[in-house]
Formats: structure tokens, C-alpha cells, sequence
């Protein structure tokens, strides 16, 4: 009898292996990983040890253009041989004769998620510092690519990016609130009558955070940047002001259940600011900008998953849901850092 596994039928991805001519040994085995809230990652691992990631969409029915695996998959894989550390992509099954949402097996990349706070309390202020001294390297090595180089150049559109993400979000703002909100629209207005000028089109990550990174147990190193669901052309800054929006410091609510980067040894933001600027050289005038982006995006994105656990209860991640109180607190701060940059 197979084994039941929610998401995934496991006969039909056993056959889908040897298809790929991956040797696999005995029964394959699926553990569901990780605590993102969007697609699903299983840990597959067969009876001679050997590992491998499968992604998918998450349950219930998805917003249009959400949660695309196989986009994913193509940018993962125009960035094998590049200096981004990626996980190498191993096959893509979307026919739906065979499964009810796309499939993604990728290389199972061993080392360490800082994705919970004992992970993170367990290391010592030097791993710490080194970690996030590697997070901002990464970041400014996918700012580096070159998307035409990589087959990305038609990956997104080239237009200003702050319109696109105001319109994006905004949009699923409308489509996934399970209630009204003005702080968010006001927001909205002031963001759209701010907007910096865009001097260059880099690949954007779209969600580059201290969880969505593999790092390596013996130097802190970024061995791996994951969730690439986001990914898109557009301003570099705008990943920098997102994971601005991550980055908690001592004191505040904006980390949630993880408020990991306010422990010793983590740098505050301004020192986070200035080594991605002194890699890059980029404007940080505008930084303060897409920080209040980062942070009004980071409230709809919390919401989308609040609605999406209301409509399926299957949906919720171990570490639990965004509760209101919680997005109401990301809302204030972006006000907050709204005033503070005149904005």
C-alpha cells in the first residue's frame, strides 16, 4: 500500500525519477521541510541515504501568477554557473495528466537553516556576524548578474519597477485581505508619489531573507539561496529595503515569532545598509524608500498567508499563522519609517 503523503502522490514521483534517470534504492521517503507559507517543500531521501527537495504550489486554489514552481525552477537554473549559490535543478513535471499542480525536484543542499530562534540563539555572536556578513555578499552577487547573460532578459518587464510592485501588490492586497485596513491604502498613496528614479535593471530575489538561505556549518557561508517564487527584473535596492523589512533590532515586534537578527552579534540595519552599499556602490538615498516598500509589502504578503490558512486550515505551517495583531505592527512601522523619510 503507499504510503499517504498531503500534496504529493509518491508512485507517481518514484516513476518520475527513473524517468530522470536518477538512481534511487527501496521505498522513497517524503518529510515535509521547512516553514515557508507558500510553496511546499518535501525532503525525499531513499533507503541508501541519498536526498533530494520537491517543491509544489501550495494547496487550495492560488491567486493568478502566484506561486509559479516552474518559473522558479528556470531562474534556479539559469543561475547554476553563476557565482549565486543555487541548488542545482534536477527535473520539472507539469503535465496534468500526472499531477493535479506542478512538480520541482532539486539537489538536496546540506548545511544549516537559521529558521527558528533555538537555531539561531545556539550560534555564537561571531557566526552571527559572519552569516550576515556572507547574507549581504549574496545579495549583491544576484545584483551582479547579468539576466541577458543567464537567458533571464525576458524574465520580467523592464519598465520602472516601484509602479509594477506598487500595481502587483497593491492588486493581491484587493484580492487576499480578510478585512479593510486605510493605514495600507494610505500607505499605497504615499509610496506612489515618492517613487526614487531607477538608474539600472538588475535579477531582484523578490523575498531575500535570513530563512530562505542555506548556510555552511563550519563558516556561516550562504551555501545556498532559496525561494526564488519572486524573483523578478527590476531596482536592487528593493531587495535590500525587503530584507531591511526582515531585520529586526532589539526592542522591536517587526521579527514576530523570529526576531533572530536582534540577537548579539547581528548587525543593526544601518551596518547591514552600508556593507551591501560599499559592495555595490549604489545610491542609499533611495534605500529608505524601498524599506518602507519592503515593509508595506511584508503586511499584504502576511495577510495573502492569514487568508490563505483561513481558507485551508492545511495550509498552516508549524510555526503557526500571522495573526492581525501582528500585520497591524508591520503597518505601524512602515509609517513610522514613512515619517522618518518624508515620504
Amino acid at each position: 500500500m503507499s504510503e499517504v503523503v498531503v500534496g504529493v502522490d509518491p508512485d507517481t514521483v518514484t516513476r518520475w525519477l527513473g524517468t530522470l534517470g536518477i538512481e534511487y534504492a527501496g521505498r522513497l521517503r517524503f518529510d515535509r521541510i521547512g516553514l515557508g507559507q507558500s510553496n511546499l517543500t518535501y525532503l525525499v531521501s531513499d533507503a541508501a541515504g541519498r536526498r533530494w527537495v520537491l517543491r509544489r504550489p501550495p494547496l487550495g486554489e492560488l491567486l493568478a501568477s502566484a506561486h509559479d514552481v516552474v518559473r522558479e525552477a528556470r531562474i534556479i537554473a539559469a543561475l547554476e554557473h553563476t557565482e549565486v549559490p543555487v541548488p542545482r535543478i534536477f527535473g520539472v513535471l507539469a503535465d496534468p495528466a500526472l499531477v493535479e499542480a506542478p512538480l520541482v525536484l532539486m539537489e538536496f543542499v546540506d548545511g544549516q537553516v537559521i529558521d527558528t530562534m533555538p537555531i539561531a540563539r545556539s550560534l555564537t555572536a561571531q557566526r552571527r556576524r559572519a552569516i550576515a556578513e556572507s547574507l549581504t555578499a549574496t545579495l549583491a552577487r544576484i545584483h551582479a548578474v547579468d539576466p541577458a547573460a543567464v537567458g533571464l532578459a525576458d524574465l520580467a518587464s523592464h519598465k520602472p519597477y516601484a509602479p509594477r510592485q506598487l500595481k502587483r501588490w497593491s492588486g493581491q492586497w484587493e484580492h487576499s485581505k480578510t478585512r479593510e485596513l486605510p493605514e495600507i491604502d494610505e500607505l499605497t498613496r504615499r509610496l506612489a508619489a515618492a517613487v526614487p528614479e531607477q538608474h539600472e535593471v538588475c535579477l531582484v530575489h523578490g523575498d531575500f531573507h535570513l530563512r530562505n538561505i542555506i548556510t555552511s556549518r563550519d563558516t556561516g557561508a550562504v551555501t545556498a539561496a532559496l525561494d526564488w517564487e519572486l524573483s523578478t527584473l527590476g531596482d536592487p535596492l528593493a531587495d535590500m529595503g525587503s530584507m531591511l523589512a526582515y531585520w529586526a533590532e532589539p526592542g522591536e515586534v517587526i521579527g514576530g515569532d523570529f526576531p533572530a537578527s536582534a540577537l548579539d552579534g547581528f548587525p543593526d540595519r544601518a551596518e547591514m545598509s552600508r556593507m551591501y552599499l560599499e559592495l555595490t556602490g549604489r545610491d542609499p538615498a533611495a534605500l529608505r524608500y524601498w524599506h518602507v516598500l519592503g515593509l508595506w509589502k511584508l503586511a499584504i504578503i502576511a495577510e495573502g498567508v492569514l487568508r490563505r490558512a483561513q481558507d485551508n486550515p492545511m495550509n498552516k505551517a508549524a510555526a503557526g499563522t500571522p495573526t492581525i495583531e501582528r500585520i497591524d505592527a508591520v503597518v505601524r512601522l512602515a509609517c513610522d519609517v514613512a515619517d522618518d523619510a518624508g515620504i
